[in-house]
């Protein structure tokens, strides 16, 4: 093992103990399952806002935008990052408040709960059907972390995948069943600064490698379109393919997906003042432009490197239209920054960190939701199993460790898809809970009936346009989000129009809450 090698190791190990370490001391006043799963509502302006971000972004951030940046250009990453972007701080100013009041009045600690109460569904059947498609899009959304996290360790040390992935997965599960909610929300605290240190320390030594900035920009008009908002560049072509208002919209959609995500959501609920999500939006929202416009940079600085001769192609030779392996750019960089000496070695191991803190941030949080929605949500509210507070704790801890274990198995193939998933269930969640959740805090006219329906056909709509629609290509080849997220809308006003209005108790409520 080289001293390179073992710089990383030493970072890494160190990093790693410190989420540990963290998940003991939150497990101090994580006493009764809501403070497990939300916190006890005692999250400041700092955390609430950080953690939301982090668990938001997940590997995507180092790994996925800075690849479709040094794949094919800016156009694609940043109307990406412009959607995400604009639905973050949308997301913050329309939905953060009104959640926050609603569900503390309530009295609702999961998202399928606040359903259930804001509604009144004595049945149980919207707590049921949130519950079970948090299961359908997280098991797979949390398995897609796992993967990542194998992927890594395995490219980086030659290790066997499994080993590794099964590591990292103890390492999450570990401090999550500790101390859940409150050390899920401070550990992506610290790993959302980490994640930033790393993208700013990487950015500034590809700069410099590349020569400077002049440099940078210099050595990327040789590939027609890849600084043009406009076009894509084209690797196996070598020309600039159009990049026209109907991909803007593709990709400028994803941000509709933050409406919906119960991770990001649950942050909302648990911040102690409803009066400091102003503070909390504005944080979020300025370390979201920093994040991914500084990834999408990386991307191209990673490209000018290569045109430069310093670093090497990550465009597959044999497969020019895969973007696979130009999702590595950060860890072939970390490698690089490693062999200059033992100081240089420890901060590409803070650099493999920040990778890992941006995919374990968003994994703790899923199983935190996914737990919640077994244990809370099905176990005790659908099926009425009366626990006593211990006993619901040990359910929610093994429930916990149950998800994790299914996610392992998801992920066993080495060979499984990890961005694919991702996108997938961001658009799966979007859609069954995004318009619901909007309808519930703006229309009181909205129901039950409405919100079942709209929640049922947001999530078929994104199988149905996956699979069915999209392949069809040309004017359908449209990401799955946007056509689910509006028939899901329109089926909410149809339904709660077509039957009983709410009750006067719900409606009161609504006004009561919406006045504040």
């Amino acid at each position: 093992m080289t001293s390179s090698q073992i710089g990383i190791i030493i970072s890494i190990l160190v990093y790693l103990c410190g989420m540990l370490l963290v998940g003991f001391v939150s497990s101090r006043d994580t006493n009764d399952v809501k403070d497990f799963y939300l916190g006890g509502r005692k999250l400041g302006p700092f955390v609430t806002a950080m953690s939301a971000e982090a668990s938001d972004m997940s590997s995507y951030l180092l790994m996925g935008v800075p690849g479709v940046a040094y794949f094919s250009g800016i156009a694609d990453a940043g109307w990406t990052a412009a959607g995400l972007i604009v639905g973050t701080y949308l997301n913050w100013l329309l939905t953060a408040g009104r959640l926050r009041n609603y569900t503390e009045s309530l009295d609702a600690i999961t998202i399928p709960d606040y359903f259930k109460k804001r509604f009144n569904d004595k049945s149980n059947i919207i707590l049921c059907i949130g519950a079970i498609f948090i299961l359908i899009f997280f098991v797979p959304y949390t398995a897609s972390g796992f993967s990542a996290c194998g992927k890594l360790f395995s490219s980086l040390f030659g290790v066997n995948y499994q080993l590794a992935m099964i590591a990292s997965a103890v390492i999450i599960i570990g401090y999550t069943t500790t101390g859940g909610f409150l050390a899920a929300s401070k550990t992506d605290f610290i790993q959302s600064i980490v994640m930033t240190i790393a993208l700013f320390f990487v950015v500034g030594f590809g700069i410099v490698t590349a020569g400077g900035l002049g440099a940078v920009s210099a050595n990327l008009q040789s590939l027609p379109g890849f600084l043009d908002i406009n076009a894509t560049y084209n690797n196996a072509t070598n020309s600039a393919d159009s990049y026209g208002f109907f991909s803007k919209v593709t990709t400028f959609c994803w941000g509709l997906g933050y409406f919906g995500m119960p991770h990001i959501l649950l942050r909302f609920m648990a911040i102690r003042k409803s009066s400091e999500l102003k503070l909390s939006r504005r944080i979020a929202s300025v370390w979201v432009v920093f994040s991914l416009g500084i990834a999408v940079v990386l991307g191209v600085v990673g490209r000018a490197m290569t045109q430069s001769g310093v670093l090497e192609s990550l465009i597959e030779a044999d497969n020019p239209t895969s973007a696979s392996k130009a999702e590595t750019l950060i860890v072939v960089l970390a490698n690089m920054i490693s062999q200059y000496n033992f100081v240089f070695a420890l901060i590409a191991g803070l650099v493999i960190a920040g990778i890992l803190a941006s995919t374990m941030s968003t994994a703790d949080s899923q199983l935190i939701a996914a737990s919640s929605a077994v244990s809370e949500n099905i176990i005790q509210e659908t099926f009425g199993v009366k626990l006593s507070e211990r006993a619901a704790m040990l359910t929610a801890r093994i429930t916990l460790i149950a998800v994790a274990v299914f996610g392992v198995v998801i992920a066993w193939d080495p060979n499984s898809s990890v961005f694919g998933i991702v996108s997938f269930a961001w658009a799966g969640f979007g859609a069954v809970f995004g318009p619901a959740m909007i309808m519930s805090l703006y229309w009181k006219r909205a129901n039950k009936y409405g919100t079942m329906a709209g929640m049922v056909a947001g999530g078929l709509m994104v199988f149905i346009w996956k699979y069915l629609v999209r392949p069809i290509g040309g004017f359908w080849n449209l990401y799955e989000l946007a056509p689910a997220f509006l028939v899901a809308i329109i089926v909410i006003v149809v339904v709660s129009l077509i039957t009983p209005a709410p009750e006067d108790d719900i409606v009161k409520k609504f006004e009561a809450v919406t006045s504040k």
